[in-house]
């Protein structure tokens, strides 16, 4: 029996209801170390990662943290900003998810939840792979309804991502939200089961 738990890495194209799933496992005892949730944290008020974007994209920030509109303008405006910014957030992620992972380690199974597990590599660092996923028509109609979004936003966020087919081609477990939340939480219960050994539910 190995000495550590089992690291699932959690991913999924926008609107496709990674969030959703991810607090299925959560609800389920399942740590869960939230990628996006400590990007923000390290971007918000007293943010670790708030004077190095400061110095990097100036006027970026204030005492609220990054106003992410403006750091959102600058690094659309310069071809190698946006590796200019990884080179300041992954270190600083990296250095969170360790943390949790040590905090963990006697769990005998935890999740990884990256947007980006395939296009920023961290695929190479989990043990299995599960894939939220949705009927495309159903993944525009969610994004759609948010916010602020425009076909034309939407269109450059999935031009930055790894297709889902490509991305339910490379994962170990596909877990779909197309259909009712009770089906999907059943799916969940399925994935926990086999990377645990327990009898499935």
């Amino acid at each position: 029996m190995s000495d550590r738990p089992v690291t699932l890495g959690l991913t999924g194209s926008i609107g496709m209801g990674k969030s959703t799933v991810a607090a299925m496992f959560a609800e389920s005892g399942v740590p869960v170390f939230d990628a996006d949730a400590e990007v923000h944290r390290l971007q918000g008020p007293d943010g670790d990662a708030v004077a190095a974007i400061e110095a990097e994209f100036p006027d970026t920030t204030s005492e609220l943290g990054v106003n992410r509109t403006l750091l959102r303008e600058a690094v659309m405006a310069d071809p190698t900003a946006f590796a200019r910014l990884e080179a300041i957030l992954h270190p600083a992620v990296a250095e969170k998810r360790e943390a949790f992972l040590h905090a963990n380690r006697d769990a005998p199974l935890v999740v990884l939840d990256i947007p980006l597990l395939f296009e920023a590599g961290g695929w190479r660092h989990v043990d299995k792979i599960a894939v939220v996923s949705a009927p495309a028509e159903v993944q525009r109609e969610r994004v759609l309804a948010r916010p602020g979004m425009t076909e034309a936003r939407f269109e450059a966020i999935l031009a930055r991502q790894l297709p889902d087919s490509e991305k339910r081609d490379r994962a170990d477990f596909v877990i779909p939200t197309g259909g009712t939340i009770g089906e999907t939480r059943a799916v969940v219960r399925n994935v926990i089961a086999c990377l645990v050994g327990r009898a499935g539910g």
